[in-house]
């Protein structure tokens, strides 16, 4: 196979593509009243995770998708990412993944078909290893390379996790490390250490399976997955949901050592402003320059759990032993004027 440099084919990458949440909002925004089934009893109305069905048997039916233009070169690992983030998903609400369809484009007249065969071997391969398999999909020819899945999950619904179901007092956990966005545009610009390159990919590779133990665990009261908003966007939604606000501290933040040297060099994802803008008014920062970690895009990002008071040495034990972060980030309080206190 040829030797490429697959983020050269792409305007963005990964989650940083996204649509500024500002902006998603403006688009999604309309005065005709939507019409759901009795069953769906998760809609759009919270941008949760994932949609879900009510099967009246006290289980119910998971379905999201997600898709991106590549935020690595190697197009196996970009396959894998792809997966892993769009199957995330379904972890987030507590389900299990049980089978998968492909979104695929490509510049047919400027990339091979061995190139696409790696990308679509690298999803395979999360897909199989989750119990998800690749069923089919749909494939496009594209200007720019993009790939994710459709991917439809299980739930016995006692278990079921959402992102607007925290509780005042919950306390916050974030199982992976900040700083995905800014390590990956560092890449881009040719300026990461080569000791550097491959700690992205590792963290966007680590699947959050653990989601489906949480679900279990009665105390967890609300569960997302942090990707293209940054932290502080996919907490300002759970947040607004819940009818609550929370206080940071962003000392207690797992964040990649490396990001801040690449920070100094203004390797900062253009998403980290776009998501700032979009929801700033309603954070308060005790430094300013917190927002280039905390609003850091990412790709395929951990968990964001809240956890009531009495539950929380049980969730924290379940994830030292899978390795994940196990300290508390923060508190879930009463709704006040600001939504998010970052100390």
């Amino acid at each position: 196979m040829e030797n490429i440099k697959l983020t050269a084919y792409s305007h963005g990458a990964g989650c940083g593509c996204k649509i500024s949440p500002a902006l998603l909002s403006e688009m999604l925004h309309t005065d005709q009243p939507q019409v759901l089934d009795k069953n769906i009893i998760v809609g759009n109305s919270t941008r949760d995770d994932a949609a879900v069905y009510d099967m009246g048997d006290g289980t119910g039916i998971i379905t999201t998708t997600d898709f991106f233009m590549p935020i690595v070169d190697d197009p196996f690992t970009f396959g894998q990412i792809a997966a892993t983030n769009a199957i995330s998903d379904i972890f987030a609400m507590g389900g299990q993944p049980i089978m998968s369809i492909a979104i695929f484009g490509w510049p047919i007249d400027k990339l091979s078909a061995e190139v696409a065969r790696e990308v679509l071997a690298g999803g395979r391969d999360v897909c199989s290893r989750v119990g998800s398999p690749l069923v089919g999909g749909h494939s496009i020819d594209s200007p720019e390379p993009i790939f994710g899945l459709a991917v439809t999950g299980k739930i016995d619904l006692k278990h079921l996790k959402r992102n607007d179901s925290a509780t005042q007092g919950c306390k916050l956990y974030l199982t992976k490390p900040l700083g995905v966005g800014i390590l990956s545009t560092a890449g881009k610009q040719g300026k990461i250490d080569e000791k550097d390159i491959g700690i992205a990919a590792k963290s966007m590779t680590t699947l959050n399976s653990i989601g489906f133990e949480l679900g279990k665990i009665e105390g967890v009261k609300a569960m997302t997955d942090v990707t293209g908003f940054g932290l502080l966007g996919h907490l300002v939604e759970m947040c607004e949901g819940s009818h609550l606000s929370a206080e940071v501290q962003f000392d207690k933040v797992p964040v990649f050592d490396e990001v801040h040297k690449y920070i100094e060099q203004g390797c900062i994802p253009g998403g980290t402003y776009r998501n700032w803008k979009s929801y700033g008014h309603h954070t308060s920062l005790k430094d300013e320059r917190y927002k280039e970690i905390l609003c850091d895009p990412q790709t395929s990002g951990g968990l964001l759990i809240a956890v009531e008071e009495g539950e929380h040495l049980k969730v924290e034990q379940l994830l030292k032993e899978n390795g994940l972060q196990a300290v508390s980030i923060g508190e879930m309080k009463a709704q006040e004027d600001t939504l998010i206190n970052v100390v």
